[in-house]
């Protein structure tokens, strides 16, 4: 699951460790990011399939493949957010805040490549979100129209590109793959590392850089206005409905699914009655057969429609949580506490399962679930409550105002959050 750091904030700190109080707009970031870490938990404590009728569950409706989005599309917000806002900065302030946000991705990757050599049942997103990061520094200059042009089309364009090339790489006279999460040891293997992080990975950058581009261009919208909240909620709701129902029709009303199960790729298990919904993990499934394979929309698939459906939910969430920060004050502070120090908890998560799942515990997945969620949640409390970063936030923080350099006075105060 993607980890935004604690951007926002960083550059307007004063000396010490405690940054200025959260305006309701950050802390209706932070609460977003809050609502993906409850997400990421449940998506790998729960089963996603009824042990008992053998369907989806609701939470993978809910959380698959849509948690890992939405932290996403709030790292693009964080960095929209701290190169400037809604105006972004200019000339040799840009400079500082490209080296900054490399910096911070290069803690990032260390952690990740860390924890990919952890035995746990976790797609550790980590190194592939440091990746994000960096791929998004020439975006940061972009104006909202740029932007949005550049997402559209890239939305659109990039799941074809991504579904030619993938053949290409099966048949290349390299490795194409690695067998395992981002580490250390396949930093020996190039090639194949780098490939699976843009095109057969988990999370596939090629495409995901989709969420941080579309979080760059909301972050520089007016986040404090109620008519961009509103606007928001909405426009992501419509979203996320369309691209469910564009892909039943291609799928059920067009007959996509019957072309698929021609191509044996794949079985009826997979390709339900809509009812059911097509979901849930078709890692395994080749998806190179067919262009209907473009027509899902199930989590992790990376077509235009998956990318649609969670882009949509992201925006949703980010705006009904702007919307709660202007009337629930302090009480927010359950989720954005939380959400404040996402690489911390999300690091101490993947320790804790895979300490769970080295020990063979007889935890019930209920007491996984709610024992994380409240631990998370009380840290996040106390951090939040105390004005500090989480320890590796903290680590970001320093390494990224290192590599930034003196800030100036008008960086300081030009469109800081």
């Amino acid at each position: 699951m993607t980890l935004p750091s604690r951007l926002p904030t960083e550059q307007s700190e004063g000396p010490g460790d405690r940054p200025p109080p959260k305006t309701p707009r950050l802390a209706g970031v932070d609460a977003a990011r809050g609502i993906a870490v409850i997400g990421m938990i449940a998506v790998h404590v729960f089963s996603l399939y009824d042990e008992q009728t053998g369907s989806v569950s609701w939470l993978a409706a809910v959380f698959s493949g849509r948690s890992a989005a939405l932290f996403a599309v709030m790292a693009g917000v964080g960095l929209a957010l701290v190169s400037g806002g809604r105006h972004g900065h200019r000339g040799r302030n840009v400079s500082a805040d490209r080296r900054g946000i490399a910096a911070r991705a290069g803690v990032i990757a260390v952690v990740g490549l860390t924890l990919g050599l952890l035995e746990v049942d976790i797609a550790i997103i980590l190194v592939c979100y440091a990746l994000l990061f960096v791929l998004a520094l020439p975006f940061i200059t972009m104006s909202i129209r740029q932007l949005a042009v550049f997402t559209a089309a890239w939305t659109l364009l990039s799941p074809a590109i991504a579904f030619l090339v993938r053949p290409l790489l099966d048949e290349a006279p390299f490795n194409a793959f690695i067998d395992t999460e981002p580490n250390w040891t396949n930093l020996a293997d190039p090639a194949a590392l780098l490939s699976s992080l843009f095109f057969t990975g988990s999370y596939p950058v090629f495409q995901w850089l989709n969420y941080v581009l579309l979080g760059l261009l909301l972050g520089r919208l007016a986040l404090d206005s109620l008519r961009v909240q509103l606007w928001l909620a909405a426009a992501g709701a419509a979203a996320l409905v369309a691209a469910q129902l564009i892909s039943a029709l291609l799928l059920q009303g067009l007959g996509g699914a019957n072309a698929l199960l021609a191509t044996g790729e794949t079985d009826s298990g997979n390709l339900v009655d809509w009812n059911k919904r097509l979901l849930l993990d078709l890692s395994d499934v080749d998806q190179t057969t067919s262009l209907w394979w473009l027509a899902v929309d199930a989590p992790h698939t990376g077509t235009t429609l998956d990318l649609l459906n969670t882009m949509g939910s992201a925006a949703m969430v980010l705006g009904l949580c702007l919307l709660l920060a202007r009337v629930a004050g302090r009480g927010l502070l359950v989720l954005s506490g939380p959400g404040a120090m996402t690489l911390t908890l999300y690091s101490a998560h993947v320790l804790l399962m895979s300490f769970i799942n080295g020990n063979d515990t007889t935890a019930t997945e209920s007491l996984l679930f709610w024992g994380q969620v409240l631990l998370f949640t009380a840290v996040g409390l106390a951090y939040g409550l105390t004005a500090r970063r989480g320890p590796l936030e903290r680590l970001a923080s320093t390494v990224s105002k290192a590599a930034r350099g003196p800030i100036s006075l008008h960086s300081t105060f030009t469109g800081s959050p």
